[in-house]
């Protein structure tokens, strides 16, 4: 009985082995990053049964996987086009900006618009407030995707509204993340679709498609009404970004109103995602009226640029890695999580030491702890190559934002790390305007007052255990 015992664990063993060899096989031949694939073979390495189990949940490359077809996409690309306000006048550009939204094009199928405009908010309550009076003066459509909508407070206050439209014959829909909505109960969506609301869970977490699915997170915070305003940015529909919450006095963050033609890139990336959650394309004929009567009273240039893991390139972090590499004067970064690519940090590090003044903005304390751990073991190199870094200690930074020069700033969903550039669905505008680069100046300056600036000799003095929990923490950031 024992040696029958000894041979089932041997080829329990053995079967185990191949399959791990196998998995470490696909990872190289996949030829991604080198950086992700070695955490990925360590992973497997240190922690072998957990580490096959997290690998099929999170780790297989979706990005060759076609979920929208060419055809609509070019169907859609053309409407857009067509909303466009006249020529986009890139030539009055700075040189730089011009070569970013070409390359934005070729990543992303939304175009340049002009003649749009861009209210920013840095707090819930101001944003909140202007997005419930665009809400109850909606007449025509709504159509939300959020990561996170909580039940109470600021969620409950939209679900009365759009139960309230939806029967009075607007056009309303809502896909919403299930792992960022994880805790709302089933009756909350009951009233919606009771109501008439086409409530829509962007990526179901159920087997058998669990290993698939899990790690496609819609990051994305879109509202537009009516077909004429656009909200996009940081904030959730969570009440923590209006009076705090989870332990921080404040959530500082950004988001943005938009009006003009832009807003029909907006629709566009909706039709898209929900095309993917319901692999419908019907739609797109439905919504062909993409950007009718818009706002022609702005002044600044605006493109969408969505990324996501079904994307061929990692098209957000290419748009900062061409910004960063062509900044003269000043790069501003504000985020939660600062866990760049090797090509990332080197292109701020490269800036830096060429003269430009790069400084970047992070919590000193997150809402996750080990993803401030791995955070915190970038800041030395930073450091070193005369990068100023500044830790935000009146609350919880979630800002989303990065500005170059005095023409160019993005403001969207992104986070600097890993999993914004690689896994999550995201949505940034870059925005080509010397205004509102100077408003996100002002905002950032005012921020950097409420937080201490790193000193390279103080930080070099932490314990060596602090040192190691950091560096332990990094191993892991290219697949937290």
């Amino acid at each position: 009985m024992g040696d029958i015992s000894l041979i089932f664990l041997w080829l329990i063993g053995g079967i185990y082995f191949v399959t791990v060899l196998c998995v470490v096989v696909i990872i190289i031949a996949e030829n991604r990053n080198p950086v992700r694939s070695l955490a990925w073979v360590t992973v497997l390495t240190v922690v072998p049964v957990v580490g096959l189990l997290l690998y099929f949940i999170f780790g297989r490359d979706i990005s060759t996987k076609r979920v929208v077809p060419r055809k609509v996409k070019r169907k859609l690309r053309k409407l857009e086009i067509k909303q466009r306000l006249g020529d986009d006048h890139r030539e009055r550009m700075d040189e730089n900006s011009r070569k970013l939204v070409r390359m934005g094009e070729l990543l992303s199928i939304s175009v340049l618009h002009n003649y749009c405009d861009a209210k920013l908010f840095v707090d819930g309550g101001s944003k909140y407030s202007a997005l419930l009076e665009d809400l109850r003066n909606a007449r025509k459509s709504i159509l939300m995707e959020y990561y996170i909508i909580e039940q109470n407070g600021i969620g409950e206050e939209v679900r009365k509204i759009l139960v309230e439209k939806a029967r009075a014959g607007l056009d309303v829909h809502l896909i919403y993340d299930p792992v960022g909505c994880y805790g709302i109960k089933k009756r909350y969506w009951r009233t919606l679709r009771d109501a008439g609301v086409e409530v829509t869970s962007f990526s179901s977490v159920k087997f058998p498609r669990f290993g698939t699915r899990i790690n496609w997170r819609v990051h994305r915070k879109i509202c537009i009404i009516d077909d004429c305003i656009g909200y996009i940015g940081g904030m959730n529909l969570a009440d923590r970004y209006a009076t705090g919450g989870e332990s921080f006095e404040m959530w500082r963050d950004m988001h943005l109103r938009v009006t003009g033609s832009i807003v029909a890139s907006l629709k566009v990336s909706f039709i898209i995602d929900r095309s993917f959650v319901k692999e419908d394309n019907a739609l797109v004929d439905r919504w062909n009226d993409v950007g009718k009567n818009i706002s022609t009273d702005g002044d600044m240039k605006i493109q969408l640029v969505t990324s996501g893991p079904t994307s061929q390139w990692s098209n957000i972090e290419l748009m900062f890695l061409r910004s960063i590499g062509a900044a003269k004067n000043r790069i501003f970064i504000a985020t939660p999580y600062f866990l760049p690519s090797s090509a990332l940090l080197s292109s701020l590090q490269a800036a830096a030491l060429s003269g430009v003044d790069v400084r970047i903005m992070m919590p000193l304390r997150s809402d996750s702890k080990m993803l401030t751990k791995a955070s915190s073991s970038y800041i030395t190199e930073c450091l070193q190559s005369g990068i100023k870094v500044y830790l935000f200690s009146a609350g919880m930074l979630h800002s989303k934002m990065l500005l170059v020069d005095n023409e160019i700033t993005s403001i969207g969903s992104t986070n600097f790390d890993f999993r914004s550039f690689e896994h999550n669905f995201e949505a940034n505008l870059f925005i080509y305007s010397e205004e509102m680069n100077r408003q996100v100046a002002e905002m950032f300056f005012s921020d950097q007052k409420l937080s201490v600036r790193v000193d390279a000799e103080q930080w070099s003095k932490r314990s060596i255990t602090e040192k190691g929990v950091e560096s332990l923490a990094r191993l892991f950031a290219p697949i937290l």
